[in-house]
């Protein structure tokens, strides 16, 4: 059972809102027509039902607001739209991807391609499916966790007469196991044959609220579509036998050689037209929408049983509550979820080739001087550069990670907006910093295997602070992925990830060094054994060499530039992204 009671959007520069005061119902086990013209304010209506448009007024499903749902995947399945997903992504990836989203295994994609006809094309790319394989898609999503209600924003349209059978008996099906259909749609033929029930709006308010028999039998007026080259003759023939009969028939010119006849069967201009000699190109039955039914005042919702009828009783003698834009929830899994999001499309396998390609040439390159230290070798850092290959793939990698997500949106269909939960936000550090360590490996070693293969073994030899080189290459490859990602994530953009990176070496570095490099009065000198002393640590002498070296790490410019960046996009995100309340 779908409840909607006072829906009433915020208006805009003193205009009137677009939904006022529209309560209706959609029951379960039935197939439910939202209809009205364009601009009726349909679709902001299940934008309010849905919490995506801040205004007034409440909807239950089943007796509970979706913000107290626990869950709203599972409750509910929307269509608004396309769907939002990457065009490089396949329709299993996405789908993946979305089972992470609302807490549902991975093999549960494979069924709902095979139930929407599309598991010979789950390979394909989102940017090759035309409409209709789209649709179809899109409805897997909005049926990936087996909701009870689906709200689908005219899911018809532009589909073929193959397609809008195949799409409505899917729906009908959903509602004879019980569960809630509402759709919106702005052809009244479409919705007396496919729907159970009829709600009509008009300028964002109630029209009227009927079963489907009787919304045919007042808005739909059947009439005989005509075309003939004769169609002056032929109308004024029918409408003369029609007054001599004493039958009450309109004829209505439709321009040109188009004749509508009301009050008439096919059989009978058809006799007209042969009595007459009259040719006759069309002759077909049809029916019309008469426009917009008289208003009529809305019947209240029925009472559910329980807390849930007290509750609609005091919404419904109260003023509706104001309904805010809630911030959409996390995924259920964010971790598998961005695992998924980052192998989903070739865009991380490229930027870690080119780094990698990069590297090996820079390294080839800077070691024909003979003068360049080792570190510089394998890291393939010349001085004209400010970061070395794998730094900036690897701060681009960070940086796609909430740009694109906030360009092609999977968490909220037709939201806008990425949601900022910090399980979302360490499951993406984590998993960017891991995808940097490895990018850091891999160049590494193979700069070094280029360098042996083509200057020979003498060239490398392991240096004495390795320890020390290895926790600075991984602070660097690492900081430089979390500040893409921090960078993205408060700018919503790739591009400003990308300058964050970049604005390290160029523009925080100066001022690290004149904060860092000078005379010091104080010394760090034996501060791990002053840590063991404390009755709390306790760690193996073997693990004194690396926190020394992630000292002096922290201790060089780039690596305290690094951290001040870091700091500063951290609290930034959180000002911006935490700081409002969550519901879901």
């Amino acid at each position: 059972m779908l409840q909607a009671i006072g829906l009433t959007s915020a208006p805009r520069r003193r205009l009137p809102p677009a939904v006022d005061d529209l309560t209706f119902e959609a029951p379960p086990g039935q197939v439910t027509a939202l209809l009205g013209a364009a601009g009726s304010g349909k679709t902001t209506a299940l934008k309010l039902m849905l919490d995506l448009a801040p205004g007034r007024g409440v909807t239950y499903f089943r007796g509970r607001p979706l913000y107290r749902i626990a869950h709203p995947a599972r409750e509910v399945g929307a269509l608004l739209g396309d769907v939002p997903g990457h065009p490089a992504r396949t329709a299993r990836g996405q789908l993946r991807m979305l089972c992470a989203a609302v807490g549902v295994p991975a093999a549960r994609a494979n069924d709902m391609l095979d139930l929407v006809g599309l598991a010979a094309l789950a390979d394909q790319r989102l940017s090759t499916l035309s409409l209709g394989m789209d649709r179809r898609l899109g409805l897997a999503s909005a049926l990936l966790a087996d909701p009870h209600t689906l709200l689908l924003d005219e899911p018809a349209k532009g589909l073929s007469p193959r397609e809008h059978s195949w799409l409505f008996g899917l729906l009908r099906g959903h509602a004879a196991q019980g569960g809630t259909v509402l759709y919106t749609t702005s052809d009244a033929k479409e919705a007396a044959r496919t729907a159970d029930r009829v709600v009509t709006i008009e300028g964002g308010r109630l029209v009227a609220d009927q079963t489907a028999a009787e919304f045919a039998r007042t808005r739909l007026r059947p009439r005989v579509a005509v075309r003939t080259p004769h169609a002056a003759r032929l109308g004024a023939l029918v409408a003369r036998e029609a007054r001599a009969a004493r039958r009450s028939v309109e004829v209505v010119a439709e321009g040109g050689t188009r004749l509508s006849v009301y009050g008439s069967d096919c059989a009978q201009i058809g006799e007209t037209a042969f009595r007459h000699g009259i040719l006759i190109h069309r002759l077909a039955d049809e029916t019309l929408d008469t426009g917009p039914a008289p208003a009529q005042e809305p019947q209240p919702a029925r009472t559910a049983s329980g807390g849930a009828g007290r509750g609609e009783a005091g919404a419904r003698t109260a003023v509706p509550p104001q309904t805010p834009l809630r911030p959409s929830r996390g995924p259920l899994h964010p971790l598998r979820y961005e695992l998924h999001r980052l192998l989903g499309t070739r865009t991380t396998l490229l930027i870690a080739t080119a780094a990698l390609v990069a590297s090996v040439a820079i390294s080839v390159l800077l070691a024909r001087e003979g003068s360049t230290p080792v570190p510089a070798l394998l890291a393939a850092w010349p001085d004209l550069l400010p970061l070395p290959p794998a730094a900036f793939g690897a701060g681009l990698l960070g940086a796609i990670a909430f740009g694109e997500e906030f360009r092609y949106p999977a968490l909220a269909t037709a939201r806008g907006t990425v949601p900022r939960r910090v399980g979302l936000l360490l499951a993406k550090l984590a998993v960017s910093a891991t995808a940097a360590l490895l990018l850091g490996f891999l160049v590494a070693v193979a700069d070094a295997q280029a360098l042996r293969l083509v200057y020979g073994e003498d060239l490398l030899r392991v240096p004495d602070k390795w320890a020390a080189m290895a926790v600075s290459w991984s602070g660097l490859t690492v900081g430089c992925a979390w500040a893409g990602l921090l960078g993205a994530g408060v700018f919503r953009a790739t591009a400003a990830g990308v300058a964050a990176v970049l604005a390290v070496p160029v523009l925080v570095v100066p001022v690290a060094q004149r904060m860092v490099v000078g005379p010091s009065a104080r010394s760090v000198a034996g501060l791990p054994g002053r840590l063991r002393e404390m009755a709390w640590l306790q760690w193996p002498y073997e693990i004194d060499p690396w926190l020394v070296a992630a000292m002096r790490v922290a201790a060089q410019p780039v690596g305290a530039a690094l951290m001040l960046s870091l700091c500063a996009l951290l609290c930034a995100y959180l000002f911006t992204g935490l700081r409002r309340r969550t519901y879901w």
